[in-house]
């Protein structure tokens, strides 16, 4: 089974300001979230034309955020 994966581009035209880490997109294909050297979390929603739009930013970390995992229900 061959599986295709195409790139995207988390920022637009300007790159952000801060560092992303860590990268993680959620099961149903809606959100991505990303962690940055800063210590911020980046949720951003994903159209099903991989349009990408900034949702919100959590702020309270205090080190670099090099890992993301999804939690069990």
């Amino acid at each position: 089974m061959k599986v295709s994966v195409q790139a995207v581009a988390v920022w637009g035209k300007t790159a952000p300001s801060h560092s992303i880490t860590a990268i993680m997109i959620t099961d149903d294909q809606q959100t991505i979230v990303t962690g940055s050297q800063e210590g911020q979390i980046c949720l951003w929603d994903l159209s099903s034309e991989l349009k990408i739009s900034s949702k919100e930013m959590l702020f309270g970390h205090t080190a670099s955020v090099t890992c993301l995992a999804k939690a069990r229900e």
